[in-house]
């Protein structure tokens, strides 16, 4: 099913928050239709170190700023 320009054209002139509301609403529609796809042999262990690395009290995470800082150091743009 394609989507017309018509219809294109007619969300562009709704407001910010009813855009939002729109992509709201296709995000969950995407969610409740998705499978979660299978993790990979080293996705597993990977997940599963991070978890007992949290559990034996041994995470050192980090705040939001100072990843925010590190992005911006590297030029990444959020």
């Amino acid at each position: 099913m394609g989507i017309s320009q018509m219809t294109i054209d007619e969300i562009k002139k709704l407001s910010v928050s009813e855009k939002i509301l729109i992509v709201e609403e296709i995000w969950d529609s995407i969610a409740r239709e998705s499978e979660y796809p299978e993790l990979t042999e080293a996705q597993r262990k990977e997940l599963n170190r991070r978890i007992d690395s949290y559990h034996a009290g041994s995470f050192e995470g980090r705040t939001w700023e100072d990843i925010k800082n590190d992005c911006w150091k590297s030029e990444q743009i959020l």
